[in-house]
C-alpha cells in the first residue's frame, strides 16, 4: 500500500502529534491533597530541599503557605520562603528569587499562587540552567487561582523596560501539580472569578490554536461548559469546595498539558491582553475580561471556515440553540461570554485603568505584529470598544 498523499486532504485537522509533556510527573487534585501529594511527588522527583516562591499577600495575610511550609518542615525539606513577587512578574524579583535559591542550596521550588508565582519560579529555574548547564531544576506547583500557567512551557515575566516578554523550554512546566481547592478559599474573589475568564480564554483560543490535536477540542469544549456553570455557581456560594474544585479541574482541561513539536501561540485575546496587562497594570484574568468576547465576535468575520465551525460548535456545549449560521452562532458565543463577564460582577474598560486612546495602535501593533495586517484596523476598533 502506498503513503497517503496528504495534499490530497488539505484540512489541518487531519494531520497531527500529540505527547503528553515529558516534564509533568504528576497532577493531584481534591480537597486536602496537598498534605500526601507534596512528600508523594518529592519522592518520585528524589529532591530534598524546596525554595516556596508566593506572593506577600499569601505569605503574611493567609495561613495557606504556611500549611505548605509545616509539611515541609516534617519533612526537613524548607529551605526558605520567596515572597518579593509581583503582579506581572517583574524581573527583578526572578533575580532576586534565584538569588535567594542559590543561598539556601534548594534543588526545586515549590510555588504557591497564582500565574506570578509559577512563572516566575519557571524563570528562575530557566536563568538558573542557563548558568549552570545541565537539566533545569523541577517545580512542584500549588495552584490557588484558575489561570492554567502551571500546565504551559512558557514563562511570562516583565522586563525593566515594563515590557511583557517571555522564555519557554520543554523542561519549563511543572514536573508536579497540586489542585487542592481548600487553599483556594483565601483568595479574593474577584482574583478566582477573573482567573476563571481566563481559563475560559485558554479553551476558547485554543479551539482555533495550530497543533492542537482534534481530541483535546472536545476537552476544551468540556472546560468552556464547566467554566461557565461552575463560575456562577461560585459566585453564588463562595465557600463550597466542590465547586471550587470543579473549577480547578476545568481550568486544568481548559489548557492540558501538551508537548509540542512546534510552539503554537493562543490567539488574538491572549496577545492583547499581554500587552495590555504589562504596559498599564490590567491583571491578567481582567485583560481577558475585556478582550475575549469581542475577539470572538469579530473571529465570526476574519477567521477560515474550518476555524468558524470549531468556534460555532461552542454553542452545542452551552445548550443554546443555533442561529442557522456559523457566523450568527459565533457572535451568540461572543455575547454568552459578556453576559458571564457582566453576571459575574467582572465588567470593565480601558478607561478605569487609565490606558490612552493613542496608544491603541501601538498595542494592535504589537500584538498582531504589523501594522500591514489585514486585520489591523478592526484590532484598533476592538480596543477602542473597550472603552465603553
Amino acid at each position: 500500500m502506498s503513503a497517503m498523499d496528504i495534499t490530497k486532504y488539505p484540512s489541518t485537522d487531519l494531520h497531527g502529534y500529540y505527547a503528553y509533556t515529558d516534564t509533568l510527573k504528576g497532577v493531584y487534585y481534591g480537597p486536602g491533597s496537598v498534605e500526601t501529594a507534596l512528600p508523594k511527588l518529592m519522592n518520585t522527583l528524589g529532591v530534598k530541599k524546596a525554595l516556596i516562591v508566593t506572593g506577600r499577600t499569601l505569605a503574611f495575610k493567609t495561613d495557606v503557605v504556611k500549611k505548605v511550609e509545616g509539611i515541609l518542615k516534617k519533612l526537613d525539606a524548607h529551605g526558605g520562603t520567596f515572597t518579593d513577587i509581583g503582579q506581572h512578574t517583574p524581573v527583578a524579583g526572578i533575580y532576586e528569587g534565584l538569588k535567594q535559591f542559590k543561598e539556601v542550596q534548594a534543588d526545586f521550588i515549590v510555588s504557591v499562587g497564582g500565574g506570578s508565582p509559577i512563572d516566575a519560579s519557571k524563570a528562575i529555574l530557566y536563568f538558573l540552567q542557563l548558568e549552570t548547564g545541565g537539566r533545569t531544576l523541577p517545580q512542584i506547583a500549588i495552584p490557588t487561582t484558575l489561570s492554567a500557567a502551571e500546565y504551559s512551557n512558557g514563562a511570562g515575566f516583565t522586563n525593566e523596560e515594563g515590557i511583557k516578554t517571555a522564555v519557554s523550554s520543554p523542561e519549563l512546566p511543572p514536573a508536579g501539580i497540586i489542585l487542592d481547592a481548600e487553599l483556594t478559599l483565601a483568595t479574593p474573589e474577584r482574583l478566582w472569578l477573573s482567573t476563571g475568564l481566563r481559563a475560559l480564554d485558554h479553551a476558547a483560543e485554543s479551539l482555533t490554536r495550530p497543533l492542537i490535536p482534534v481530541p483535546l477540542k472536545y476537552l476544551f469544549y468540556a472546560s468552556l461548559a464547566d467554566l461557565f456553570k461552575y463560575l456562577l455557581q461560585s459566585k453564588a456560594d463562595p465557600s463550597n469546595i466542590v465547586i471550587r474544585q470543579k473549577l480547578q479541574i476545568a481550568s486544568w482541561m481548559s489548557i492540558w498539558p501538551i508537548g509540542f513539536e512546534k510552539y503554537s501561540a493562543l490567539g488574538l485575546s491572549h496577545a492583547l491582553g499581554h500587552k495590555l496587562g504589562a504596559a498599564y497594570g490590567i491583571p491578567h484574568g481582567i485583560t481577558s475580561c475585556l478582550t475575549l468576547a469581542p475577539t470572538i465576535r469579530l473571529k465570526a468575520y476574519i477567521s477560515p471556515e474550518e476555524d468558524k465551525e470549531w468556534l460555532a460548535n461552542a454553542l452545542f456545549y452551552l445548550r443554546r440553540p443555533t442561529t442557522g449560521s456559523k457566523e450568527g452562532d459565533i457572535v451568540d458565543f461572543a455575547n454568552a461570554i459578556n453576559q458571564l463577564v457582566l453576571d459575574l460582577g467582572l465588567k470593565s474598560t480601558l478607561s478605569e485603568y487609565k490606558v490612552p486612546k493613542e496608544d491603541l495602535p501601538k498595542v494592535a501593533e504589537q500584538a498582531i505584529g504589523t501594522r500591514d495586517h489585514p486585520a489591523f484596523g478592526k484590532v484598533v476598533d476592538l480596543l477602542e470598544s473597550l472603552y465603553e
